[in-house]
């Protein structure tokens, strides 16, 4: 992915953020704050039978968090849980210079290059330390 369409992807999400509006009524939610800047959103998960059906976020947050919130959100509706974590699991490494699995993360990739940029990473990490929270007991409260 070049990093004109990278930075597309990332502006996009930015502008025109999936799902943002938090719903609470039979859904998870986590808040996700980084304490060196403004990042501070909650997310919500709506799971049923192992799976997520649904996701929404609100808050306020830079171009990288809200952006990475946004697409990790719409790439989760609909996996089960177990896929869920091997999805946020491979991002993780992605962003840490770990190996991963490239084709899994798709719009993810626009945040491919984040390390070079090693004040970003907290940002970038900030929805999926959410997510990975909220699905630590299996959806369970």
């Amino acid at each position: 992915m070049d990093k004109e369409l990278k930075r597309e992807i990332i502006l996009e999400n930015y502008q025109h953020p999936f799902h943002k509006g938090l719903k609470k009524e039979g859904y998870l939610v986590e808040n996700a704050n980084n304490e060196s800047c403004i990042d501070n959103l909650d997310i919500s998960l709506k799971i049923e039978k192992g799976k997520i059906i649904d996701a929404t976020f609100d808050g306020e947050a830079c171009a990288i968090s809200t952006s990475a919130t946004s697409i990790l959100l719409k790439k989760l509706i609909g996996k089960t849980l177990e896929d869920a974590k091997e999805l946020i699991e491979n991002y993780e490494h992605m962003i840490n210079e770990e190996p991963y699995d490239e084709a899994a993360l798709e719009e993810l990739l626009a945040y491919q290059d984040i390390y070079l940029q090693p004040n970003r990473k907290t940002c970038a990490l900030l929805p999926s330390k959410a997510v990975k929270n909220l699905l630590k007991n299996d959806g369970e409260e």
